[in-house]
C-alpha cells in the first residue's frame, strides 16, 4: 500500500510541477495568447509576473525535501490560484473547455497534497503523558 501511495504522489506531483512550471514560464514571458487571456478575464498584465514567480517558487517548495510549512503554503497558493482561474473563466462566460487546465491542476494539487509522504508533512508534536505512581 505504501508503494502505491508513493507512486501516486510522485506521478501527481511531477505532473503538477510540469503544469505549474510551464504556465509560470508562459506568464513570465508574457506570451501573446496569455496576455489576451488576462485581458479577457479583466486582470492587469503585471499580475502575470506575480503569478509566474509564485508558481515557480511554489514548485520548488513542493519538490524539495523538508520545508513542510512552506509546502503547505505552496499547496494552498496553487489551490487558490486554480480555483480563482476556474471561477474567473466562468464569470466572463468563457467556454467550458477553458476550465480543463485549472481544474486538472487543482485535482493534481489535491492528489499530491493528499498522498505526500510523512517526511513532507508538518509534524504534529503530541505532549508526552506520564503517569506518576505514588511511592
Amino acid at each position: 500500500m505504501k508503494k502505491r501511495n508513493r507512486i501516486i504522489y510522485w506521478v501527481a506531483t511531477l505532473w503538477l510541477s510540469l503544469g505549474m512550471i510551464s504556465t509560470g514560464i508562459v506568464q513570465l514571458i508574457k506570451m501573446d495568447e496569455e496576455v489576451a487571456n488576462f485581458n479577457t478575464l479583466g486582470y492587469p498584465v503585471y499580475l502575470m509576473t506575480i503569478l509566474g514567480i509564485c508558481k515557480l517558487l511554489g514548485t520548488v517548495a513542493v519538490l524539495l525535501p523538508k520545508l513542510a510549512i512552506l509546502k503547505e503554503w505552496a499547496y494552498a497558493g496553487f489551490t487558490f490560484t486554480m480555483l480563482g482561474a476556474a471561477i474567473s473563466h466562468l464569470a466572463v462566460g468563457d467556454p467550458m473547455i477553458t476550465l480543463f487546465g485549472p481544474l486538472l491542476l487543482l485535482v493534481l494539487t489535491i492528489i499530491s497534497w493528499s498522498f505526500r509522504p510523512p517526511s513532507r508533512k508538518i509534524v504534529k508534536l503530541e505532549p508526552k503523558m506520564t503517569i506518576e505512581t505514588p511511592l
